[in-house]
């Protein structure tokens, strides 16, 4: 049996992982820390960069995506570009562990005041994939 590659504490996001308990640090049945580790570490790795904003952390004021900057922005297809730089130059940055496969962005088909913002990533080490779809709320008025 291999060693995992990647650890980190298990941590639930409020706004990606909807379900399966409280969000925050997890705990395992032991009543230790819980751990994830390999894809669902980088998978947790890139949601925490991809819903903090450059700022929020104390002594790296540069980590985080300015994916939020567009909360309200007009529907249009210069947001959707915007959405796509943002996360793809924090990638580039902070997770050299993935390799983008595709970035997109786009209305909501549901919900037209939400612009979904779709990264499909490669593991560089395993060549594992997966998939993440960050909501950004947009203004819907003036659009047809």
């Amino acid at each position: 049996m291999n060693a995992p590659r990647y650890r980190a504490v298990a941590f639930r996001h409020p706004d990606f992982d909807v379900g399966g308990g409280p969000p925050g640090l997890q705990l395992g049945p032991d009543g230790r820390l819980a751990m994830v580790t390999d894809t669902a570490a980088v998978r947790q790795a890139v949601v925490l960069l991809l819903s903090t904003r450059p700022g929020e952390r104390v002594n790296r004021p540069d980590y985080g995506c300015h994916l939020f900057r567009l909360a309200f922005a007009p529907a249009d297809d210069t947001t959707a570009g915007l959405a796509i730089h943002y996360v793809a130059r924090a990638i580039e940055r902070w997770e050299d562990r993935i390799a983008v496969v595709s970035l997109d962005a786009a209305p909501s088909a549901e919900e037209p005041a939400v612009l979904e913002v779709s990264l499909r990533y490669r593991l560089r080490a395993t060549h594992d994939e997966d998939e993440i779809v960050v909501a950004v709320p947009v203004e819907t008025r003036g659009t047809p």
